[in-house]
């Protein structure tokens, strides 16, 4: 594999919604880490509709896990995440999670059977935003959630479907690291929080290499409880079928001053101990998987 910076680059040169990073040197293995809600390029027509500042509205990110997660293609493993915003689009819902209260018309019969987390306002277009404040001016109408979709949604889930396929096909199976960070009082006392939607999103070999690598490292972690995994793992984890899913909550006290979403001074430490993380993970043998 060589390495592909950005493959959906638009004409005029500008980024597009998603970013892909490939091994450039090291050899390939079969893992990717995504990160779904680390983007940060707010547009200009969501700002003129949403209600709360720009600190306000980056609060709800997974502020700087991209950073975290950098250095994996220098492990061999492949990086996809998006660069839009997750109040903008929530790229961790399924496609028809959609809150009606939010909208000004009727949305199709996909969207009628409402999920908790839509109803919440926390759907694939977020009604809400961090402790739980309204995001908009106004009602939306439904072709403008359905353009942000076809705009970021979708190209998203093309790039991480596309890539499964290719390592799947590569090495017989695949293994998905969907790297998050939760509030510190989310759990207080726990470094990270690894879900595997309660041992039906992947094998449990790789539950246990996660916890053992973070234990090893000195990190207290625990499984599936609060978080025991959203979308992609519900989605896309099919261990049967050769894809392993396994999501990851990292505790942003251990790196950033959450109501700023500044970087705390105990980022580059926090950062090389993820560099270590993502290099062991990357050299285990994972090769059992594929007769799994």
């Amino acid at each position: 594999m060589g390495i592909s910076a950005n493959p959906n680059h638009r004409p005029d040169g500008s980024e597009g919604p998603v970013r892909i990073d490939r091994p450039a040197g090291a050899a390939p293995c079969p893992l990717i880490l995504a990160s779904p809600h680390s983007g940060r390029n707010y547009g200009r027509d969501f700002s003129e509709l949403a209600c709360l500042s720009l600190d306000m509205l980056r609060r709800s990110e997974d502020a700087y896990v991209d950073t975290l997660i950098a250095s994996a293609p220098d492990c061999g493993a492949c990086v996809v995440r998006a660069l839009f915003p997750r109040v903008y689009v929530d790229a961790n819902r399924g496609p028809w999670e959609l809150d009606p209260a939010m909208f000004s018309d009727r949305l199709p019969v996909q969207a009628d059977d409402v999920s908790r987390r839509a109803a919440s306002g926390l759907g694939v277009v977020p009604r809400i935003g961090v402790e739980g404040r309204p995001l908009y001016r106004r009602r939306l109408r439904y072709e403008e959630a359905r353009e942000r979709l076809s705009q970021c949604y979708e190209p998203y889930h093309a790039a991480l479907a596309g890539l499964i396929g290719e390592i799947r096909d590569q090495f017989g199976f695949a293994v998905v690291v969907d790297m998050h960070s939760m509030p510190d009082q989310s759990a207080r006392g726990v470094d990270f929080v690894i879900g595997d939607r309660f041992g039906t999103a992947c094998d449990p070999a790789v539950v246990d290499a996660v916890e053992t690598d973070l234990a090893e490292l000195g990190f207290v972690a625990v499984r599936n409880i609060p978080y025991a995994g959203g979308y992609t793992t519900e989605h896309y984890g099919r261990p049967a079928e050769g894809v392993h899913v396994v999501q990851i909550e990292i505790n942003r006290s251990l790196y950033m001053d959450e109501k700023r979403v500044v970087k705390s001074a105990r980022f580059a430490d926090f950062e090389r101990e993820m560099r270590k993380f993502i290099s062991r993970l990357s050299q285990r043998d994972w090769s059992a998987l594929a007769s799994s």
